[in-house]
């Protein structure tokens, strides 16, 4: 996940000021060195870091620790504060046009998953209860139109093309097809250069004079670093873009673009892109990012992708249930939920203090697959009555799900575990907390 790198780096700067009672120059002026390395490495921008170590230190120095806070964290708390100031200070959200269609033109450098985000911000659309149409206007990169055509139909949205006729003109149609039609939003997929030409602004100029859409999204591809600062800068100044769309985010990337761009154009980030699937697209919180990168967590985000995922009334169904009516029915349930969150190690990556602690730890998301085989071999019988696995059972299960009786065994022990701590969970409020803090998925 981007970011790592420095989240490590961070917490070791902030590791020194540990269990001091006042911050002074000397210490301070130590930490921010750390940190203004830290950032200059993940690839931020060296004015925005320059601006952003001073603002941190004209805040920090003399400052009094808090009742509740020790110097490490007061400062953690200050550098809170200005990352995220740095990023946006809150949720930029997508505008709407008085009159329908809503257009939002994507553009960007080729190899920066624009057509990909064009569908993922068409299936997040959809969710929401929108009616969004695509529309194909790359007519130079070879199968552009072909894989927008794929997008849409994953995404479950239509596609508007017209092959290599003059994107100008494609685009005006797709404004009159939107409206016939009734798509309520309109989403632009534009030509990318590997550079930045006259040519490009000139034709996308030309798209923006035609069809006046409502936002120009700016895709940036993280892990260019400072070349994506600087294509940012570009665009915004020759097109005047609206916001901007952070992809790859989640690769093992050093993340700066994300810190830089919306101090140096002056334009929100509304999106990231956190994975290859349609649904690996968020809303771009610049606190909660803030936090992560600091390895606070982002609970909020987690608990919407909960919320998302998670069957509400088979939820409220198992919290109804005493905890020895659960069957593994239930149990296999709950592991189909958690797996449509994504992948393990960014979901676990969302808790406090857990992200850096798994950076060396390689998280399985197949890891699933080997439980859920063992209680797909079980009769309906034995998964309403989990009590009656005897061994003779547990060895006819192993060898229909292609496991060892071990394999089996230790399914049934966290499932045991799991029914024992609901128990001590509903006996009592200490339990309720204890539980709580035993279920990380939670």
């Amino acid at each position: 996940m981007a970011f790592d790198s420095l989240s490590d780096k961070l917490q070791r700067a902030f590791k020194k000021l540990t269990g001091k009672g006042k911050l002074n120059e000397a210490n301070i002026k130590e930490a921010m060195r750390e940190v203004r390395m830290a950032l200059l490495e993940a690839d931020v921008n060296y004015l925005v870091v320059k601006d952003f170590i001073k603002a941190v230190t004209d805040r920090a120095v003399g400052t009094e620790i808090l009742s509740s806070l020790n110097a490490g964290q007061q400062v953690i708390k200050i550098v809170n504060e200005e990352l995220t100031a740095l990023m946006g200070g809150a949720n930029a959200k997508l505008t709407w046009s008085s009159s329908v269609p809503t257009i939002y033109l994507l553009c960007g450098l080729q190899g920066a998953g624009k057509t990909t985000m064009a569908g993922k911000l068409a299936a997040y659309l959809k969710k929401t209860g929108k009616k969004p149409l695509l529309a194909a206007c790359d007519i130079y990169r070879p199968a552009a139109i072909k894989q927008l055509q794929v997008v849409g139909e994953k995404a479950g949205v239509p596609v508007f093309e017209k092959g290599t006729q003059d994107p100008v003109i494609t685009s005006q149609e797709a404004v009159e097809h939107a409206r016939f039609y009734g798509n309520d939003v309109l989403i632009i997929d534009t030509a990318g250069r590997l550079h930045i030409d006259d040519e490009l602004m000139d034709e996308l100029d030309r798209i923006k004079t035609a069809v006046r859409p409502q936002e120009i999204l700016l895709t940036v591809d993280a892990m260019t670093g400072q070349d994506a600062v600087n294509v940012a800068k570009s665009f915004n100044e020759k097109l005047g873009i609206d916001g901007i769309i952070i992809t790859k985010l989640d690769s093992d990337t050093r993340g700066g673009a994300a810190l830089s761009a919306r101090s140096i154009t002056g334009k929100p980030i509304k999106f990231a892109g956190t994975g290859e699937k349609l649904t690996d697209i968020e809303p771009f919180h610049p606190d909660r990012m803030a936090s992560r990168i600091l390895g606070m967590g982002d609970v909020l985000t987690l608990i919407e992708k909960a919320t998302e995922s998670f069957d509400l009334n088979e939820a409220e169904k198992a919290a109804k249930s005493r905890p020895q009516d659960l069957s593994l029915d239930d149990f296999l349930e709950q592991m189909q939920q958690l797996k449509k969150m994504g992948p393990l190690q960014n979901v676990l990556g969302m808790l406090p203090g857990v992200g850096n602690k798994l950076k060396n730890v390689e998280v399985d998301d197949q890891a699933l697959k080997k439980p859920e085989a063992i209680i797909r071999s079980m009769t309906v019988r034995e998964r309403k009555n989990p009590d009656i696995l005897n061994a003779s059972r547990r060895k006819r299960i192993a060898a229909g799900a292609g496991v060892t009786v071990a394999d089996v065994n230790q399914l049934m022990r966290q499932f045991e575990q799991m029914r024992k701590m609901l128990k001590q969970m509903m006996g009592n409020k200490r339990g309720l907390a204890r539980g709580m803090r035993g279920m990380p998925f939670m």
